[in-house]
């Protein structure tokens, strides 16, 4: 299916509903609807159709495919061996439009003292996002774009219909809930959580405030090798020095200088309010056709102050620095680059922190934030003349390709959701699980991804700047993992006829390895695998025969359990 038509056919189903809801409000019937189009929530769809059911995707956005088309290109995955069912389909098919295969039974083999996350998965956002098109249409399931959730009807507990802002109606039999930020999950009056719970709740290791040894600021930082990380395989993206962060150096009363926040450092282990940092993955080009990345209309060099400070520091260490200083680079296809984050990168903690529940207005205003930040740290870079020449020279290089994000100016529609609420019920995934210490009853998938938390905070600790909350680690040598059922449902008592697939049950530190695109696509078509078991029995979704279940997904490909089953 073409580009053209796939668009031409979305916009359609949109314009239509957005049309009937002025007379009346349109009324929408399916088996199962898929709240959140995002790549799990495609997935869903997907699966639900294949078995023979009616599905339907209600976006809140104008896109399908979430991170994995909103600019995620360097895809992490953990090990390959745990992807099946549509999401293998779905890689497959993708770098397949590049010629490529896959080698699914073979792990990432570890380049330069890096973590081994694979590069074959590099691709182009447009291309992600046609695949997830091509695979809605084949299917044929109804798509519904800019369908903003504005309240749940239930009867008991469950779920009668959604109805959206502009006043059209969804009913269905079962509903999922794959959005990043639980949507439809809190409005369905489900127990969740915004909180790192603390070590002492679930006797974790890594939970709660937490200032990770490796990223104490300090000057006795290795030199790179060519790939830009040290022998110890850290990367110069990650480089945390003892900055001072006051407006006047060494003078507290001065004030803080801007992208500090302030705030008690607080005790390691204890619970607190915050979630991990958002940023906009990019995806840029050195093509001669590049569009200017603009800086915001009220840039100010003096916001980056803390930038510049950081710049004196590696020059006082003797670092000769580059771009990957300040963001992680990894080459796509066509002579585009996936641009991530660094310790003065597109994260921008705390500003963050009110996503989760805020209103798709107050969404937008928090996304636009970031992307003001973002273009004004990179006009920074291409332009301020405390910014080393090397490291002014590339930047100019880069801009923003023409065939991306084209109804966006080339700017990606997805904010990095990293972690919003976690849902709370009878199972919740904790470190236990992830390191292999226990293991979840009644696996819908694996995890196999590290310990991989983003800082919360950039606050000040003994008289320095400190990334607080962020970890970056492995799982103490641990195997993949499972993922149980009951992570995925709410409790019986809350809801009977909803999945969550996203904004899953999980500890904080749990989450931050589950939360890779791979994991959420696999628990997605999982959740509608049983959806459509437990619309077949007439039965809660927590009283689907989990026996049946397994069979199911294991006819379509899923991996369950490691090593995989050779039956």
């Amino acid at each position: 299916m073409s580009r053209s038509f796939a668009f031409i056919f979305f916009a359609a189903v949109a314009f239509v509903s957005g049309a009937l809801a002025k007379d009346a409000p349109a009324v929408i019937d399916a088996d199962v609807c898929v709240y959140g189009g995002t790549s799990g929530g495609v997935m869903a769809a997907v699966q639900v159709a294949r078995m023979g059911k009616r599905a339907v995707i209600a976006e809140p956005g104008r896109h399908l495919g979430g991170m994995t088309s909103g600019g995620l290109s360097a895809v992490d995955v953990g090990d390959p061996r745990t992807v099946g069912g549509l999401a293998r389909e779905y890689f497959a098919r993708l770098v397949g439009s590049y010629g490529k295969t896959l080698a699914w039974d073979k792990p990432f083999t570890s380049k330069g003292g890096g973590p081994a996350t694979g590069g074959a998965y590099s691709i182009e956002p447009h291309v992600a996002e046609q695949v997830f098109n091509d695979l809605a249409l084949e299917a044929h399931v109804a798509v519904h774009l800019q369908a903003r959730l504005a309240s749940v009807k239930k009867d008991g507990t469950r779920i009668r219909e959604l109805v959206m802002e502009d006043g059209t109606v969804f009913h269905a039999t079962v509903f999922i809930d794959a959005t990043y930020e639980g949507d439809l999950m809190a409005k369905a009056g489900v127990t969740y959580t915004l909180r790192r719970e603390g070590n002492a709740k679930y006797g974790e290791t890594y939970n709660g405030i937490y200032y990770a040894p490796n990223f104490a600021p300090r000057t006795d930082h290795a030199k790179p090798r060519a790939n830009g990380r040290t022998p110890s395989g850290q990367g110069v993206w990650d480089r945390d020095l003892p900055l001072d962060p006051y407006v006047v150096k060494g003078d507290s009363q001065s004030g803080l200088l801007p992208l500090i926040s302030a705030g008690d450092p607080g005790t390691p282990g204890e619970p607190a309010p915050g979630v991990q940092a958002y940023c906009y993955r990019l995806c840029l080009t050195a093509a001669p056709d590049r569009l200017p990345i603009a800086p915001p209309p009220d840039y100010d060099p003096k916001r980056y102050e803390i930038v510049a400070r950081f710049i004196e520091g590696c020059e006082a260490i003797g670092d000769d620095m580059d771009l990957r200083w300040f963001s992680k680079h990894d080459p796509l296809p066509h002579d585009k680059w996936d641009f991530n984050t660094a310790t003065f990168g597109g994260n921008l903690p705390g500003a963050n922190w009110d996503w989760p529940e805020a209103s798709y207005t107050q969404r937008e205003q928090i996304a636009k934030e970031h992307e003001n930040y973002h273009r004004g740290l990179l006009h920074f870079l291409a332009t301020d003349p405390r910014v080393p020449e090397k490291v002014r020279e590339e930047m100019q290089r880069f801009g923003l390709p023409r065939d991306e994000f084209v109804d966006n100016g080339g700017w990606p529609h997805q904010l990095y959701i990293r972690e919003a609420r976690r849902m709370v019920s009878d199972l919740v995934m904790t470190e236990h699980h992830t390191f292999g210490k226990e293991i979840a009853p009644k696996s819908v998938g694996l995890g196999s991804y590290g310990t991989d938390t983003h800082e919360v905070r950039r606050i000040v600790k003994d008289g320095v700047v400190t990334r607080e909350g962020k970890t970056a680690g492995g799982r103490g040598g641990a195997p993949p993992y499972p993922i149980g059922y009951d992570a995925i449902v709410p409790r019986a008592s809350e809801c009977e006829n909803l999945f969550v697939t996203f904004a899953l049950s999980a500890s904080h530190t749990a989450f931050s390895s589950i939360r890779m695109e791979p994991v959420f696509m696999v628990t997605s078509q999982s959740a509608a695998t049983a959806a459509c078991l437990a619309i077949d029995a007439r039965t809660p979704v927590q009283q689907v025969d989990y026996s049946a279940l397994r069979a199911r997904l294991e006819k379509d490909g899923q991996i369950l359990e490691w090593p995989p089953s050779q039956r």
